[in-house]
């Protein structure tokens, strides 16, 4: 071993953790925020004074065995895809979307529209809406 690094370590055995005060405020806002990981925790570090990085707040936790274990995704967009179930129609259209008939091809588009309300008790439920309209090919109406 050179004597550079056995010089390095026997200074660095005595030294406090420069970052005590951080990690005990991290464990404080860990026990008050269970399903609170690093990214909101750095936020909560922020609103209190602290001038941190969030990948310095990653370290310690992971040190101090404060990852967060339980968690929800976030509702993912809508599909109605369902993979191939029943038979597929025959593509009559051809991607011929022109007609000299009314009401002869008539089309139409699933939009899901999320939106959000407040109840009685200031709580936010999200609801969503389904618009389906159908256009006629021959002249565009709605």
């Amino acid at each position: 071993m050179a004597k550079s690094t056995y010089m390095y370590w026997q200074k660095r055995v005595g030294r406090e953790n420069p970052d005590k005060e951080l990690e005990d405020t991290i464990q404080e806002l860990c026990k008050q925020h269970t399903t609170y990981g690093y990214r909101r925790i750095t936020g909560e570090l922020t609103n209190q004074g602290w001038c941190v990085n969030k990948k310095k707040v990653q370290r310690i936790m992971q040190k101090l065995s404060l990852q967060v274990t339980c968690f929800t995704r976030k509702s993912r967009r809508y599909s109605s895809y369902k993979g191939k179930v029943g038979t597929i129609a025959p593509n009559r259209i051809r991607r011929r979307f022109h007609t000299t008939v009314p009401h002869q091809k008539i089309t139409t588009d699933t939009t899901e529209f999320k939106y959000y309300e407040v109840d009685a008790q200031g709580h936010l439920t999200q609801h969503k809406l389904y618009l389906d309209p159908f256009m006629d090919m021959f002249n565009g109406e709605i």
